[in-house]
């Protein structure tokens, strides 16, 4: 799978670095049902492909994803089950692939992520932020809940309290206060976005891939189980890691 959809959605690899591109700019890369089944199928490139080791989700324009287009959501039948099941069966494939990855995730943020497109680069293992960009849980503005984790995610990265707040009010949180908050690894120049995420990308895309796999896994399973069970799995990795000598394959190939 590469190039231009008709979804709004690029995919594209190059080198060991695969970039997903929300491309709807003239609707400030809201997505659609299309859009989410296009996202799933590139996360599922870049799984399959041995030779991606960092996946990067960008957007294009000034906004980074508005998230979903509610006009393009309007054919959904109104009944509770039918909006359950649009979410189960279709926005949550992406959520759950994206953690499934077994390929660190960065976003790459461009001006505002608003609900589930903040909640999208909350997925992401990390991100960086331009200058510009805006985050905001607004789903108490439009009559929603989060329905794409952003009160389980948001929480473990800015604390209960602070995430009810941002949850319950809807309120603005810009590029620097994300950053304090741990919302965002780091914050760069608009026009620096591009170079800095690629920077990022490079260094971790020529760190060992089996290490690499195991340490997000670590890290991803730390928030779910307890120290106990966390050592058995290190120690298992440990094992796994050492037996290979995965940075000495990796120098070779």
């Amino acid at each position: 799978m590469s190039g231009m959809t008709d979804a709004g959605l690029r995919y594209a690899v190059d080198g060991a670095i695969a970039t997903i591109t929300l491309d709807r700019p003239e609707r400030k890369n809201a997505f659609t049902l299309d859009t989410i089944d296009a996202w799933v199928d590139a996360l599922h490139a870049a799984a399959a492909d041995d030779g991606v080791r960092v996946v990067v989700l960008a957007a294009t324009g000034d906004v980074f994803c508005a998230g979903i287009d509610l006009d393009a959501f309007a054919e959904v039948e109104p009944t509770p089950l039918a909006r359950k099941e649009v979410l189960t069966r279709r926005i949550h494939r992406v959520a759950l692939a994206l953690d499934e990855l077994d390929k660190p995730t960065i976003a790459a943020v461009n001006g505002a992520a608003v609900g589930a497109g903040m909640d999208m680069a909350l997925l992401c293992d990390m991100r960086i932020a331009a200058r510009s960009a805006r985050f905001c849980e607004a789903y108490i503005k439009v009559g929603l809940v989060p329905g794409d984790g952003g009160a389980w995610l948001l929480p473990r990265l800015v604390g209960p309290g602070k995430a009810m707040e941002l949850l319950l009010t809807g309120a603005w949180v810009d590029s620097a206060e994300a950053e304090r908050l741990g919302i965002v690894n780091t914050v760069v120049e608009d026009a620096d976005l591009p170079a800095a995420t690629a920077g990022l990308a490079a260094r971790i895309a020529g760190a060992p891939p089996v290490q690499v796999a195991m340490i997000r896994r670590l890290v991803r399973q730390s928030g779910s189980i307890d120290l106990r069970t966390h050592f058995d799995l290190v120690s298992s990795h440990a094992g796994i890691v050492g037996a290979i000598n995965d940075a000495a394959r990796d120098a070779r190939s």
